[in-house]
C-alpha cells in the first residue's frame, strides 16, 4: 500500500505531529519535567493525611480537642497474665509474683512509665484467671514499635519463669511489632515485582526488546514525576503512603496501557507499507485521540473520590487523578518523539519464534482466536448477548448479599499470628478492653464541682447500661480543662456488638449524664466509633460519587463519539461489569467460595472501602478499553465498512493490544492477591476479576453482539444534540479499508 498524506486536526494529533518534528526538543522537555517534578517535590516535602483529620464528626471533633490542648497520648500497651489450666487465679501467690515480676521487669528496661497494677486499677476478669498490667512506652507514639523490642523481650523473659501462667504483650506498638516481622515489606515487593511481570508480557507481546522496555520506561518515569508533584500538592491536600501505592498501582497499567495502544497501532501502520512520518500521524490521530478521551475520562472518575469527604480517599483519588494526567500526556508527546527517533530500531532486540502479526493483502488479519469469535457473536448477535449477559448478571448476584465492614484482626490476618491470638484472649475476658472507646471532654472548668459529678455518673452508667462491663478509667488534665475517658465496650471484637453498646453511650448515657453541662463537648472516639463513622460516611458518599462518575462519563462519551447509544451502552457495559467483579468478591471472600484457590478465607464480609473504590477504579480503567475498541470501530465505519463489517475489523485488530494490556493489568492487580492482608488480597482479585471480565466477555462478546444488534442506530444523535462540540474528527482520511472476505455461507446482508 502506498504512503498517503494525511492532514490531521486535534489536540492529540497535533501533539504527536509536534513531537515528531521536535523530537530532541519533545525529550528533553519530558526529562526535564521529571527531573524538576522530583526536585521540587523532594525539597517541598511530603505532608502525610493527619490521623485526627481522617473523618469528619465525632471523631474528628475528638482529635481536634486533644491537639489544640496539647496532650501527646503515648503508646499503650498490656500484658495479660492468664491462668492456663483454669484452675490458678489472680489472689493466688504463684499468680501475684507473676504480675510483680512483669511490673518489674518492663519497668527495668528504661522504656516504659506508668506501670500500673491490676490489684489497684482492678483489672481482673469476673472468672479471676486473668490480669493486666498496662503501661506506656516513652517517647512518640508514632515511633514506639522502634523502642518496644527490648519490653518485649522482657515479658518474654518473665513468661520463661512461669509455664503455668500465659503472659503475653499487646498493644499498637507490639501488635505493628509482629505485623512488621510476620509479613516483612511483601507489599513493597509486590510493587516492585508488578515492573519485571510488564516487561515479560511486553516482550512476548512485541517480540522486541527496544519496542517492550518503552511503555515500561514511560510508565516509570510518569510514577516518578507524579512522585514528586504528590509531594508539591500535598501541602493542600495531604497524601499517604496508601495513596503513594495506588498511585503506583494505576500508574503502572494505564502508563503500560496508552504506550501500548499508540506503539502497536504505529506498527501496524508502517507494517501496512508507510512510511514513519505517516505511521507517527495516523498513529497520533487515532490511538493518541483515544489515549486523551480515555485518560479523561479515567481522570473524571478518579476525582469521584474527592468526594467522599474521607481524607485517605481524597489523596487516593487526587494522586491517581494525577498519575493518569501525567501518563496521558507523556503518551501523546514523548512517545511519538521517541518514536521518530528510534524509527526501525524499535524493533531491535527481537525475540526468536514470536511472529509477527498475520497480514493480507496489507490488512492485519488479526487474532485467530478473536475472529472465530466473533464470527459466532456476528452470527447470532442475539443469542450472543442473551448468553454472555445472562452469565454475567448470575456472577453478579451475589453481591446482592454484600456485607461491608472493617476487618478485625483475625479476619485480616487470620488466627496463626499469635498477637491476633492474644488479641482474642484479652477481648475473651475483658470485652473491649483491647479496643476500648474513648470520651473527650472539654469544659469551661474540667474541676468544677458539677462536672466532677457528670463524670462520675458517666462512669457508673456506662457499666449500669450495659455499654461496658469496666472498668471505666478516667484522666483528668486540670491545666487543659480536659478528661479523657476510657470505656471498654461490651462485644469486644464482635464490630456488631461492639457499634450497638456505642450507640448506648452515645445515644443514652452522655445526654443523660455529661449532657446535662452547659458548654461542655464529650465526642466519642476510638477504633469502633472511627470505624462506624467511617462506615456512615462512606455510605453517605456512595451516591454521589457514583452520579458524578456516570453522569460525567457518559456526557464525555456522547462528546467524543456524538452518539448518544454509544454513550448508553458504554455506561451500561461498564456497569454489568463492575457488578460482575463485586459478585465474584462476594462469593469468594464472604462466602468462601473458592477462597482456598486464591490464598483467602471466606472472612464473611467485604472490607468497607474497596467496592468504592472498586467503582471508581474499574469504572475508569475500563474505559481504556472501550474507547480504543469503539473508537477502532467507528473509524472504519467512516473509511467505508458497514456496520457489521466495521464491527468485525475493530474488535479483531484490537484484539491482540487490548489482549496484551489486559494480561498485564491482570497480572499486576493479582500479585496484590497473593499478600498476606485480606483486604489486600480483596483488592487484587477483585481489580483482576473486573479487568479480565471486561477485556473478554464485554468487549469480545457483549460490545459486538449489541453493536451489531443496533447496527445503524449505534450513531444515532438526536438533532437537538447536533450543537454539541464537534471531538470526533481526530481520524485521518484514510484510503477506505479492505473489507474482510466473507466466510462460506455467510449472508450477506440485504
Amino acid at each position: 500500500m502506498g504512503n498517503t498524506q494525511v492532514r490531521v486536526r486535534g489536540l492529540a494529533a497535533r501533539a504527536g505531529g509536534w513531537s515528531a518534528r521536535h523530537r530532541w526538543a519533545a525529550v528533553g522537555i519530558w526529562v526535564l519535567f521529571v527531573v524538576l517534578a522530583l526536585g521540587v517535590g523532594s525539597a517541598a516535602g511530603r505532608v502525610d493525611v493527619n490521623e485526627g483529620d481522617q473523618l469528619k464528626g465525632e471523631t474528628h471533633t475528638a482529635a481536634r480537642i486533644i491537639d489544640d490542648a496539647g496532650i501527646k497520648q503515648p503508646a499503650g500497651e498490656t500484658v495479660l497474665i492468664q491462668s492456663k489450666d483454669g484452675a490458678g487465679t489472680a489472689t493466688g501467690s504463684g499468680f501475684r509474683a507473676a504480675v510483680t515480676d512483669v511490673m518489674e521487669a518492663v519497668g527495668g528496661t528504661g522504656k516504659v512509665t506508668g506501670v500500673t497494677s491490676p490489684y489497684t486499677t482492678h483489672t481482673i476478669s469476673r472468672d479471676g484467671r486473668s490480669a493486666l498490667v498496662q503501661f506506656d512506652l516513652r517517647g512518640d507514639a508514632k515511633t514506639a514499635v522502634d523502642r518496644v523490642e527490648p519490653v518485649l523481650d522482657a515479658v518474654a523473659g518473665v513468661q520463661k519463669r512461669h509455664s503455668g501462667l500465659r503472659i503475653e504483650e499487646i498493644g499498637a506498638a507490639s501488635m505493628q511489632k509482629q505485623y512488621k516481622d510476620a509479613f516483612g515489606d511483601d507489599f513493597q515487593q509486590a510493587e516492585y515485582s508488578a515492573v519485571p511481570v510488564a516487561l515479560g508480557i511486553l516482550l512476548i507481546a512485541f517480540g522486541a526488546l527496544v519496542a517492550a522496555l518503552l511503555p515500561v520506561a514511560l510508565a516509570i518515569t510518569a510514577i516518578m514525576a507524579t512522585m514528586g508533584l504528590m509531594g508539591v500538592v500535598s501541602h493542600l491536600q495531604p497524601m499517604s503512603d496508601t495513596a503513594n501505592s495506588v498511585m503506583l498501582l494505576v500508574g503502572m497499567a494505564v502508563g503500560v496501557d496508552y504506550c501500548l495502544f499508540y506503539l502497536r497501532r504505529e506498527r501496524e501502520e508502517r507494517q501496512a507499507g508507510r512510511d514513519a512520518g505517516t505511521a507517527l500521524r495516523i498513529a497520533a490521530a487515532t490511538s493518541g485521540r483515544a489515549i486523551v478521551v480515555s485518560g479523561i475520562t479515567v481522570c473524571v472518575a478518579m476525582a469521584g473520590m474527592l468526594f467522599t469527604g474521607l481524607a485517605e480517599f481524597e489523596a487516593m483519588g487526587l494522586a491517581s487523578l494525577m498519575v493518569v494526567a501525567v501518563a496521558m500526556v507523556g503518551s501523546v508527546t514523548v512517545l511519538p518523539a521517541l518514536l521518530s527517533l528510534l524509527g526501525e530500531r524499535v524493533e531491535k532486540g527481537r525475540i526468536p519464534f514470536l511472529a509477527r502479526p498475520r497480514r493480507r493483502h496489507g490488512v492485519d488479519e488479526g487474532s485467530r482466536f478473536w475472529s472465530a469469535v466473533l464470527r459466532a457473536v456476528l452470527a447470532r448477535p442475539l443469542v450472543s448477548v442473551a448468553v454472555a449477559a445472562g452469565t454475567l448478571l448470575a456472577i453478579a448476584a451475589p453481591a446482592l448479599g454484600m456485607k461491608t465492614q472493617q476487618l478485625t484482626l483475625d479476619q485480616e490476618f487470620g488466627r496463626s499470628l499469635p498477637i491476633v491470638q492474644t488479641y482474642d484472649r484479652v477481648n475473651d475476658a475483658f470485652p473491649g478492653g483491647s479496643e476500648p472507646a474513648q470520651v473527650v471532654v472539654r469544659a469551661r472548668d474540667i474541676n468544677a464541682p458539677d462536672v466532677r459529678q457528670a463524670l462520675a455518673e458517666f462512669k457508673q452508667r456506662a457499666i449500669t447500661s450495659g455499654a461496658s462491663r469496666g472498668p471505666v478509667g478516667v484522666r483528668v488534665y486540670g491545666t487543659q480543662n480536659v478528661a479523657l475517658i476510657s470505656v471498654p465496650l461490651v462485644g469486644g471484637s464482635d464490630m456488631d456488638k461492639a457499634v450497638k453498646s456505642l450507640g448506648i453511650l452515645r445515644d443514652e448515657v452522655r445526654p443523660a449524664t455529661l449532657g446535662r453541662i452547659d458548654g461542655l463537648q464529650a465526642p466519642v472516639t476510638g477504633q469502633v466509633a472511627g470505624n462506624h463513622d467511617f462506615n456512615d460516611q462512606l455510605l453517605g458518599s456512595v451516591a454521589p460519587v457514583f452520579a458524578f462518575v456516570v453522569v460525567f462519563a457518559f456526557l464525555l462519551m456522547l462528546l467524543s463519539f456524538r452518539s448518544l447509544t454509544v454513550a448508553l451502552t458504554s455506561i451500561v457495559l461498564n456497569l454489568l461489569s463492575v457488578g460482575a467483579a463485586y459478585g465474584v468478591l462476594v462469593a469468594v471472600f464472604q462466602h468462601g467460595w473458592g477462597a482456598s484457590l486464591v490464598g483467602a478465607a471466606g472472612v464473611g464480609a467485604i472490607v468497607t472501602w474497596l467496592p468504592l473504590f472498586l467503582f471508581v477504579i474499574l469504572f475508569g480503567l475500563s474505559m481504556d478499553y472501550h474507547v480504543f475498541v469503539v473508537s477502532r470501530i467507528r473509524e472504519a465505519r467512516m473509511r467505508g465498512l458497514d456496520t457489521r463489517d466495521a464491527i468485525r475489523h475493530g474488535v479483531v485488530t484490537t484484539a491482540g493490544v487490548v489482549t496484551s494490556a489486559a494480561v498485564i493489568m491482570v497480572a499486576v492487580f493479582a500479585i496484590f492477591g497473593t499478600l498476606s492482608m485480606q483486604s489486600m488480597k480483596q483488592m487484587g482479585v477483585g481489580l483482576a476479576a473486573a479487568v479480565l471480565i471486561d477485556a473478554t466477555v464485554i468487549r469480545g462478546v457483549l460490545l459486538p453482539a449489541v453493536m451489531a444488534l443496533l447496527g445503524e442506530r449505534n450513531w444515532y444523535l438526536p438533532k437537538w444534540l447536533h450543537r454539541l462540540p464537534d471531538l470526533t474528527h481526530d481520524e485521518p482520511p484514510q484510503p477506505p479499508v479492505a473489507r474482510p472476505a466473507r466466510e462460506e455461507g455467510e449472508r450477506l446482508p440485504v
